[in-house]
């Protein structure tokens, strides 16, 4: 739910840009920005130092987060040492998206089908749905089983670390002499976080290079207009679910009762199992 009650897809309605705190609509008309910089909506999916693979459901209606199963279970990521689970807050920008028709033609290979992600590197622990307002300082170009998938860092632009990275470009540099050891780190944890089941290292682009700032902002803007075109039906979309409730123009947008409607009649789940959704939804649900 959005601050006015109203059910929206954390894909879809949520901009990208972070509205200005003049500018309450959705989307804002204006964008937020810090000293000379424009800052983006994150939308958490995975707080830091947890295990469980939690994603926004992009091939279900209004993309709800949820727990991802495969084969029938659970997904979670291994503890690759030292490290606890995922080492940021992990999410993705909203209205992003890689389109796997498209071939990136700096890494060559098609995009991944998702948002784009992104590594939040800020000092707090957040929470799974959580927006967070973040400024972005650099990419890392992993290409994951033969597919683009970029990652982006950023930091919560409210982080008491923040102003300490204030390079005029915000450069990846910040980042390694402030947070000395993150950086390797982010990228060991992305070459080695599914060897534990069975598969191949992963690989980058640049050789693991990370590249700056402007770089980074030009990758989300690319795949901002790829989502552009999804949401308009200009490009074939395959399973991906568009429903939304916001996007002005859109075939796809439907009323908030018809939103209303497509939550209330999902099942519930727990332990794998679907339950009526009769059942207390604070349950399932804590707030």
């Amino acid at each position: 739910e959005n601050a006015d009650g109203k059910y929206i897809s954390p894909f879809h309605d949520i901009p990208l840009f972070a509205g200005s705190k003049e500018d309450k609509e959705i989307p804002a008309k204006r964008s937020k920005t810090t000293g000379s910089e424009v800052l983006f909506n994150m939308v958490v999916e995975v707080p830091r130092w947890t295990n469980a693979k939690m994603e926004i459901a992009t091939e279900e209606p209004l993309n709800p987060i949820k727990h991802d199963i495969k084969k029938g279970k659970l997904r979670y990521v291994a503890n690759i040492f030292p490290h606890k689970g995922y080492i940021w807050n992990y999410g993705a920008l909203p209205q992003t998206w890689e389109d796997p028709n498209h071939t990136d033609n700096i890494t060559g290979c098609c995009g991944d089908n998702d948002p784009i992600d992104v590594c939040e590197i800020g000092s707090k622990i957040r929470s799974s749905g959580e927006i967070v307002q973040v400024k972005v300082l650099g990419v890392l170009a992993l290409v994951d089983e033969g597919e683009t998938d970029w990652k982006i860092i950023a930091i919560s632009a409210d982080d008491p670390e923040a102003q300490k990275i204030h390079g005029k470009y915000f450069y990846i540099g910040d980042v390694k002499k402030h947070k000395p050891g993150y950086l390797e780190a982010t990228v060991d944890w992305f070459q080695l976080y599914k060897v534990p089941d069975g598969k191949p290292e992963n690989h980058f682009a640049f050789n693991g290079e990370f590249k700056d700032k402007d770089f980074a902002v030009d990758i989300i803007k690319s795949t901002h207009e790829h989502w552009k075109a999804l949401l308009h039906k200009k490009v074939d979309g395959g399973t991906i679910k568009c429903t939304n409730v916001l996007v002005s123009g859109s075939p796809f947008c439907c009323s908030e009762e018809d939103a209303r409607s497509i939550v209330q009649s999902a099942p519930v789940f727990m332990n794998g199992d679907s339950v009526s959704p009769e059942v207390d939804s604070w349950y399932f649900f804590p707030k």
